[in-house]
């Protein structure tokens, strides 16, 4: 009797095909050969041979899977085939044909632009279905560019009233964004959009891109890009598109709770997960939004993780219907060759992801004996090569001595380019920044670190001029990690830390999606290095067969994030009817604290509001309904209320408000000057008004740092340049010598001016000082400070304040002003000091505007910035006829 189960022709042939054994000896063989080629052994070791018709027909049968779960992973596997063939035997034509065939049956329309096809099928049926399919995918706000299948599927959720989804980090996360608010913007809609990034060198980039996107819309539409709380453009009658860092959109949304929100796009989601400092500014920022009563759009976009939905439980409602709402996508346009260098043993092999074995390629020649080798080797080659079709390097340390100190053993090796636009930057940092920082001179060998802290014009050259090939080795810390859009044909890890934590899967394999970016290349080559005292290969190989577990949210109960230990102590704390909450141990980690306390903020503003958010739920064990009543009506009889401000707690206001009362403010400065002393015994008033010995231990709280914070802040309020600001480091240093640290792996020794490796401690300590504790924490503070102020005092502005000076960097009226339309800091005093060739007055209401001249200034930042800023603040600029 014949069977009634069905079986499909395509369940059959795709059930058990990654099992084939002529397939995976095919596939080896082809990666075999490709890494001879890579490193340049093709001509001394013989290249295996295998029937190339087969390989070919393997990934066009792969390409068309039909198998429900592993579809995605055959039409990557048919992709890394085509690629790694169209290498080794680019001029085939049968290669190209097959190529074009897998890249359209995968809709890897990227794909076939690189490789140069006009494919269009083979017969009529297939030629009309690949139509349909470009027709579908086609990006209505790009009509010459498609979407991916997966990044399809993503876009027609973004109009979901919630939607969570995640993917490889080479899929365009973001891309899916900006070409949903393009095309909303286009068709007339007038909402504002805010994207949350997770950190501020990502606003610039972002920012350019989505000016770059709407350019003449901006202005026909109505619409404005916002970076900052304290842009004029708010104060206007527009719409937005507000890109923020949580802690940005967190007191945008204090200062002007009357903002609409329509949609809240929060771009590395998973900074929701895991132990994470600032992650409670994400869940309060989500609560306060949920709360209104119209509620935004709320899309997560995160990497790699493979429960998206997990992130809608910050929605609370929405979680009930999350398999609707969320999207996990595995399949990517581009392929990782994954590479083991163990120095230690001397060999170099492959590793293989389908088989989970390493393929052994060759043994190192005794002559290379460390990555730095290696990376000659590469240079080597680039310069055999015209510029177009060099290769691109990113060299991965876990700190940032380590970092620098490989980029300079580097670049001591190499000849200056002779190249212009590096001779320029080279001669701008120099001015700018410092004439013995390491950065000035590595940048004329087409060499450059990306770490911390450097000016956003300078920042932005640095990522073009890689971006454009002129820079061709790049060091990073995990600044990598933070979506940092840098192409990369070859990623170098030298360990599997990041600081002194250990990977997590999440971070590993986001970092690994850094190289073989869609919008640049097909692959990527990974490389991890096994060196002395290092990493050893079986750590790499444990990490590479890990596979990203599913998240939980840093506020649920996880032994390794918040501990049901730890939410305990927060209740009982608040029970007592205290907002001081200190470390609960000793040993507890600064992060752990932080986070720890925070949620705590939270939870207390949560209770006293009666609010229902996630944060008031997870605590639900430790408070009961009595507890909370107790908890309301001890903290309503305090004349200081807990408010949104999860910076500071009820303690540190109660103590700020009877401080002001009692007459402190902002010391006076005069003609713009600031005296150290005075400064620093100010910070010393805010230190133990705020607590900073409990709050800020190893940083503010500390008197001796104090002094050198002081120094810094006092020339950055000052408006002077960075180079200035250097100086008056290295001199406080000169006046300081003792306790000097060269790294924090080292004992302190003494500070000895004439180590430029100790001057170059100083340059980035310096930075890092502007961008933690001067862009970060002071201003937080002073914020706070100018607030209570304005509430005590019943104003609304007032002069001398400090928290303007600190944001804008200086007291100049003019700077502060183009910064608020728009410019970085360094662009507005570039302007401010050629202020008679570019500023004039409007006749007509008084108002300073810019000449169009400045787009030929000469300064290259500057025109960069002026080309964006006319699109985004037109109003600045003067008409034609006025100049």
């Amino acid at each position: 009797m014949m069977s009634t189960d069905k079986i499909k022709l395509g369940d059959a042939i795709f059930a058990d095909i990654e099992e084939n054994e002529y397939l995976n000896e095919l596939c080896e063989t082809i990666l075999y050969n490709y890494s001879l080629k890579l490193f340049e052994l093709d001509k001394t070791n013989q290249l295996k041979a295998f029937n190339l018709l087969d390989a070919l027909r393997f990934a066009d049968l792969l390409s068309k899977s039909t198998n429900p779960k592993r579809s995605s992973i055959h039409k990557m596997w048919a992709q890394e085939i085509v690629i790694l063939l169209n290498e080794l035997y680019g001029d085939d034509p049968l290669v190209k044909l097959y190529a074009s065939a897998v890249f359209t049956s995968t809709g890897n329309h990227q794909g076939l632009k690189i490789i140069d096809s006009d494919y269009r099928g083979l017969d009529v049926l297939e030629q009309i279905f690949t139509q349909l399919r470009s027709d579908y995918l086609t990006i209505p706000a790009e009509p010459k560019m498609q979407f991916f299948s997966s990044q399809k599927e993503a876009y027609d959720h973004l109009s979901d009233p919630c939607f969570s989804y995640s993917g490889p980090t080479s899929m365009g996360k973001s891309f899916i964004m900006r070409m949903f608010i393009k095309d909303e913007i286009i068709n007339g809609a007038q909402k504002n959009y805010a994207l949350i990034v997770p950190t501020k060198a990502l606003i610039n980039e972002v920012r350019g891109k989505i000016i770059d996107d709407l350019a003449d819309m901006l202005s026909s539409n109505n619409y404005r890009v916002v970076t900052a709380a304290g842009e004029i453009a708010l104060e206007e009658d527009h719409n937005f598109v507000l890109v923020l860092t949580p802690e940005r959109l967190l007191y945008l949304l204090i200062s002007r709770p009357n903002l609409q929100i329509d949609y809240l796009f929060i771009d590395e989601a998973h900074k929701l997960s895991g132990k994470n400092s600032r992650g409670p500014f994400y869940y309060k920022v989500v609560d306060m939004l949920i709360n209104r009563p119209q509620r935004p759009h709320f899309i997560f976009a995160s990497p790699n993780i493979p429960n998206p939905q997990v992130y809608l439980r910050l929605l609370l409602d929405a979680f009930d219907s999350e398999d609707e709402n969320t999207l996990a996508m595995t399949y990517s346009p581009v392929i990782q060759v994954k590479y083991l260098l163990d120095f230690i043993n001397q060999k170099i092999d492959a590793y293989n992801e389908h088989t989970g074995q390493t393929v052994p390629i060759a043994r190192v020649n005794p002559a290379i004996r460390t990555l730095n080798d290696i990376l000659l080797l590469f240079e080597a080659k680039n310069m055999r090569l015209p510029p177009d079709e060099r290769s691109q390097n990113i060299v991965y340390y876990n700190g940032r001595t380590k970092a620098i100190e490989a980029a300079r053993i580097f670049a001591e090796q190499l000849s200056e380019r002779n190249n212009a636009e590096l001779d320029a930057l080279s001669r701008d940092i120099t001015q700018e920044v410092h004439g013995d920082y390491y950065l000035a001179d590595m940048i004329k060998k087409g060499v450059a670190y990306h770490i911390g802290y450097l000016p956003a014009s300078i920042r932005t050259r640095i990522e073009n001029l890689f971006q454009s090939g002129h820079i061709t080795t790049m060091f990073c810390t995990s600044t990598l990690l933070e979506g940092v859009n840098l192409p990369a044909d070859n990623l170098f890890i030298t360990d599997n830390k990041i600081f002194r934590s250990k990977m997590s899967p999440v971070d590993f394999r986001n970092l690994i999606g850094r190289v073989g970016r869609i919008s640049y290349n097909l692959y990527g080559n990974v490389f991890f290095v096994s060196e002395e005292n290092s990493v050893p290969t079986d750590s790499y190989i444990e990490m590479l067969q890990t596979e990203v577990p599913e998240q939980v949210l840093s506020i649920t109960t996880d032994p390794k994030v918040l501990k049901s230990i730890e939410k305990k102590y927060i209740a009982e704390i608040l029970k007592e009817g205290h907002s001081e909450i200190p470390k609960r141990t000793d040993n507890q980690s600064e992060e752990s604290y932080v986070m720890m306390r925070k949620f705590g903020l939270i939870l207390l503003r949560d209770i006293m509001e009666e609010r229902d958010s996630l944060v008031h739920r997870e605590f639900s064990n430790y408070l009961t309904a009595e507890d909370e009543n107790n908890i309301r009506a001890k903290f309503s009889a305090s004349p200081t209320l807990p408010d949104d401000d999860i910076n500071t707690s009820v303690d540190q206001t109660k103590k700020l408000i009877a401080a002001i009362r009692n007459g402190l403010t902002y010391p006076a400065c005069y003609n713009g000057r600031f005296n150290h002393a005075t400064v620093l015994a100010f910070l010393d008033q805010l230190a133990d008004v705020f607590d900073w010995e409990i709050y800020e231990e190893k940083t503010l709280g500390k008197a001796s740092l104090r002094s050198w914070y002081a120094v810094i802040l006092c020339q950055w309020m000052e408006g002077s340049g960075l180079s200035y600001i250097m100086k008056a480091a290295i001199k406080h240093k000169k006046e300081h010598p003792d306790n000097f640290r060269v790294s924090a792996y080292q004992p302190p020794t003494t500070y000895n001016d004439n180590s430029k490796e100790h001057r170059n401690v100083v340059f980035s300590d310096t930075l890092e000082v502007i961008e933690n504790i001067v862009l970060f924490s002071i201003s937080n503070y002073f914020l706070r400070f100018s607030n209570e102020y304005k509430k005590v005092h019943g104003v609304t502005e007032f002069n001398n304040n400090w928290y303007e000076y600190v944001e804008y960097g200086t007291t100049n009226s003019l700077t502060i002003l183009l910064q608020r339309n728009g410019f970085s800091r360094e662009a507005a005093t570039y302007i401010r000091h050629h202020r008679i060739d570019y500023v004039v007055e409007d006749g007509s209401n008084g108002s300073l505007k810019l000449k169009n001249s400045l787009l030929q200034c000469g300064n290259t930042s500057v025109e960069i910035e002026v080309a964006r800023i006319k699109y985004n603040a037109p109003g600045v600029f003067v008409e034609e006829d006025m100049q």
